[in-house]
């Protein structure tokens, strides 16, 4: 298992998923966030669902807003449909995916 340079736990299960950042040759840049995993119907794919809060200047208050990211499952994290999960972004891996799954936070 690899060190992939940021502060998260490594999964105890391996896998020889070649998009894994722990246990493949993926590396990971950019942002990283943290939603609820909504949708995991696809192979090694997830829908994550994170909440934010828009400012509106003219109302001078803030909007709830949701935005839906495809990411990159491994299948060594086990994550299950509703656990909130840790992702970051890393090079384009289909045409909707920039991003990779890289902790699982809870159910």
């Amino acid at each position: 298992m690899k060190n992939i340079g940021i502060d998260v736990k490594p999964p105890t299960k391996s896998c020889n998923d070649k998009f894994c950042p722990f246990h493949g040759s993926l590396s990971v840049r950019g942002r990283i966030l943290e939603g609820k995993a909504v949708g995991i119907k696809a192979r090694d794919m997830a829908i994550i669902e994170r909440e934010y809060l828009q400012y509106i200047k003219k109302y001078m208050r803030y909007e709830k807003r949701r935005s839906k990211i495809h990411a990159h499952l491994p299948p060594c994290l086990g994550v299950k449909e509703g656990d909130s999960v840790k992702i970051a972004e890393c090079r384009p891996l289909a045409k909707t995916i920039s991003f990779v799954v890289v902790e699982k936070l809870g159910g």
